[in-house]
């Protein structure tokens, strides 16, 4: 290692420890499920409880779709062997975004490696330099990082407060009016779920909003898909309204699989495809993973209750919290945050109850604003309620506590 990489690196990870926002990785040593095994810093297993997955139907331990997956490995092999636009295109990439495109209601679907992928390389092609983009103060730092590439300015308007939505559109518009420069496109980005938080983005008035101030209107449906609506279709579902124009989101979270995507009218699709520098310089998913993403959604399509069960499992954690003194509200997500605050203490708390048997991590600046770190519990469809209860009343000592 050179000098200079030797003291950059070492000053950044010594600064990292000396504000408790350095991070390091547990080892899980058995499949992501409702309880899992930890490796302890002694070396010893330890068996958890496990509140900090985005796998929320738990379908990654579903016998039929393991052995699914297994045969399609078996029939396509470990990869794709090239980009989408060149080699690496097989019938599991069509068939996939063909039900994409029908479980979410929409003309059509493309399919990205990751939904960070989907983020950046739609919104890079969307807009330009001359665009102006409508951010959430705490959208996903895929969508930050897209706007940023795509050069547009960027209008950061207060977390889900439609009024000053409103304000920042109209300064942009009257700023823009007193130039010279030609009508930028327009666009509002949002999260559908906000996953340090669990909360909903408000798709009603900004489809209003939208519609009256002709911006486009795009929102990432991560933590939404698979959990919010009665089918787990979404947002548009949860509120009962239209759709956007541009529906991104991912296949690594309650669907179990890997890989993000885009839905909307075939003419996006068409645009991302030659468009999308995410997509375009890549090699395609493997073939397998698109076939077991496919069978995982069509298991969602066929098996609603597993939605309805991850609700009463959010619900009754909710409300054990509650009964046990912790301050929460009745979460709309799978995502239950318990603000502690202070960082070091949340990462004190967080170690003290993974010594207790409940893997919850502990969520700190920069995820977070500085003094809002938090315990970030997110439920799954299989815990069960004795589960739940139990960590809801090691989890309000050790807040009581302080540790």
């Amino acid at each position: 290692m050179s000098r200079i990489l030797d003291i950059f690196t070492k000053d950044a990870l010594e600064a990292a420890r000396a504000n408790n926002t350095y991070r390091s990785m547990r080892l899980m040593e058995t499949p992501e499920s409702s309880c899992v095994k930890i490796r302890m810093p002694d070396g010893a297993s330890q068996e958890q409880i496990l509140l900090a997955s985005n796998s929320y139907l738990d379908l990654a331990n579903v016998d039929e779709l393991k052995q699914a997956m297994a045969q399609a490995v078996l029939e396509w092999g470990t990869g794709s062997g090239g980009a989408r636009l060149t080699t690496g295109n097989k019938s599991p990439h069509q068939e996939l975004e063909e039900f994409i495109a029908k479980f979410k209601g929409e003309e059509s679907a493309i399919t990205f490696n990751t939904g960070y992928m989907a983020n950046v390389g739609t919104i890079s092609a969307l807009c330009g330099k001359n665009d102006f983009i409508f951010s959430d103060e705490l959208n996903h730092a895929s969508i930050i990082d897209g706007i940023r590439l795509s050069r547009a300015k960027c209008f950061v308007y207060k977390h889900n407060d439609m009024a000053d939505l409103q304000r920042v559109i109209q300064e942009a518009d009257k700023s823009r009016a007193e130039s010279a420069l030609p009508a930028p496109r327009k666009l509002i980005v949002t999260d559908a779920v906000f996953s340090m938080d669990g909360d909903l983005a408000n798709l009603p008035e900004l489809l209003r909003i939208a519609h009256e101030s002709e911006c486009l209107l795009m929102i990432d449906e991560a933590h939404a898909t698979g959990v919010l609506g009665k089918t787990g279709r979404g947002l548009a579902e949860h509120y009962g309204c239209a759709h956007v124009d541009v529906t991104v989101g991912t296949l690594s979270k309650a669907v179990a699989a890997e890989g993000g995507f885009v839905a909307g009218p075939k003419q996006l699709t068409e645009f991302l495809k030659n468009k999308s520098r995410s997509f375009i310089f890549t090699t395609a998913m493997a073939p397998a993973v698109a076939a077991a993403a496919c069978n995982n959604l069509r298991y969602i399509d066929a098996h609603p209750e597993r939605v309805q069960n991850l609700r009463d499992n959010v619900k009754f954690f909710c409300d054990a919290l509650q009964r046990e003194g912790v301050n929460v509200e009745l979460s709309p997500s799978a995502i239950v945050p318990i603000v502690i605050g202070d960082e070091a203490k949340a990462m004190q708390i967080s170690a003290k109850l993974q010594e207790q048997g409940i893997l919850i991590p502990a969520i700190r600046y920069p995820t977070v604003a500085k003094g809002q770190a938090r315990l970030r519990a997110s439920l799954m469809a299989t815990h069960t309620h004795e589960q739940l209860q139990t960590a809801a009343s090691i989890i309000a000592q050790a807040v009581k506590e302080g540790v």
